[in-house]
């Protein structure tokens, strides 16, 4: 164990956690701190007064950066162009954030002469590779501190944790009452713990956040076109719009209609299951949206190959391997697979869905004349003739060999038909 270090930069949410491990790690080590508050679109409502808040848990120095722009440009846009969803449902709204943060708290902790670094994630979940693994790409002579996989560390539950925050006059909101574990950013809010832990419960109702529940959803369709360069969100409806804007207007707009809401059995990196709830309004629908495009600008070749690497480019991005030269490598392939990603895609958002009504780019690669049933000269439909007996050539010879009322070696004998 690290006890002689002298500063530390802990990833300082305000919340339960953060707020009970900042006093503790203080106490054990008998080190200076500094509360880290990356701004990456939690809402004003987390970050009022939190300030404060740090200081009164003990923090000898409070920093804050507003990250968003950046969490946009440089994190959300390349997974967006990768493609990454992890099993089918994840849009990674909290594993995206997390090597922005970790990376941002090493550059803090150069600023102010720190030589070791901390998070509150736990020993059981993902969080505590992610920030980690970017810690060690970054700066692997910081030391880092991880409170839970500190054998004294006793503040095992939200309970305890409850606890140890009163018996200090320490400052939280969360309560034995409302015990759900929450994390919020731009892109999405995260819901795990409590009822959701049975995987038999349905999220309720009164869960969602951001959004409204379906139920409540309006009953007639609304429409969003999103306009995109160079596989780039760079507008909405034909209006340029700052990234920043472009997320939070698509979250309002999708919140509105109960879009983006998912709840899923994950396998987490660790090699346990978890459950968990997600909204990600605005995120759900650039997802939709790049799609659509994507199936007009792709040839067929390509797209069948992006997909196979956005299955791996969601599982860096889960696994917390931002900061390698593979990610790099397929950030090249992504950006090339957009360069003629241009165009525009109308949107429909209806209780709870979002889906392409249409889509056009002037680098389509869809042709009427040609999907077209009518015959025209630009297509000759006997050539179709010599390029199916060549592409079955192989199971005519197949069937000719091994299908002449023959068995393989091996086979179970059955009755003659």
């Amino acid at each position: 164990m690290a006890d002689n270090v002298k500063k530390v930069v802990l990833a300082y949410s305000g919340g339960l956690d953060t707020s009970v491990i900042l006093p503790w790690i203080k106490e054990h080590y008998g080190c200076r701190m500094v509360a880290f508050v990356a701004d990456i679109g939690q809402g004003k409502d987390e970050l009022k007064g939190i300030v404060g808040k740090a200081k009164r848990s003990g923090a000898d120095e409070v920093v804050i950066r507003n990250l968003q722009e950046t969490f946009v440009t440089d994190y959300l846009w390349p997974m967006l162009k990768g493609g990454a969803v992890y099993e089918h449902k994840y849009l990674l709204g909290t594993s995206i954030a997390r090597p922005l943060i970790a990376a941002e708290q090493v550059r803090v902790a150069h600023e102010t002469g720190a030589d070791a670094v901390a998070h509150g994630a736990t020993g059981k979940g993902n969080d505590q590779v992610r920030f980690e693994l970017t810690f060690m790409a970054l700066d692997p002579k910081l030391t880092i501190i991880a409170p839970w996989k500190d054998p004294r560390f006793e503040l095992t539950s939200r309970e305890a944790a409850l606890e140890y925050a009163q018996k200090r006059n320490i400052p939280v909101t969360a309560s034995r009452k409302s015990i759900y574990s929450r994390d919020r950013n731009l892109w999405h809010i995260s819901h795990e713990g409590a009822d959701l832990e049975n995987p038999w419960n349905e999220p309720q109702d009164n869960l969602w956040v951001m959004s409204v529940a379906k139920s409540k959803a309006p009953a007639k369709p609304a429409y969003v076109v999103v306009d995109f360069k160079e596989g780039v969100p760079v507008g909405l409806n034909g209006k340029a719009m700052e990234p920043v804007k472009i997320v939070e207007t698509l979250n309002r707009l999708g919140g509105q209609h109960a879009v983006g809401q998912t709840h899923l059995v994950e396998n987490r990196l660790v090699g346990m299951k978890s459950r968990g709830a997600y909204e990600t309004p605005g995120g759900a629908i650039l997802v939709e949206a790049f799609r659509g495009l994507e199936a007009l600008t792709l040839d067929r070749e390509t797209m069948h190959y992006k997909q196979q690497l956005s299955l791996k480019y969601a599982e860096m991005i889960y696994y917390g391997q931002w900061f390698t030269p593979l990610r790099e490598s397929l950030d090249a392939f992504f950006d090339r697979t957009g360069r003629y990603m241009t165009g525009s895609v109308r949107v429909k958002l209806f209780k709870g869905t979002c889906e392409t009504a249409g889509a056009k780019s002037p680098y389509s690669l869809y042709s009427e004349k040609l999907a077209s049933f009518t015959m025209g000269a630009e297509y000759n439909p006997t050539d179709a003739i010599g390029f199916i007996r060549l592409f079955g050539l192989p199971m005519r010879v197949q069937s000719a060999v091994q299908k002449q009322g023959k068995r393989p070696a091996g086979g179970k004998s059955g009755k003659k038909r």
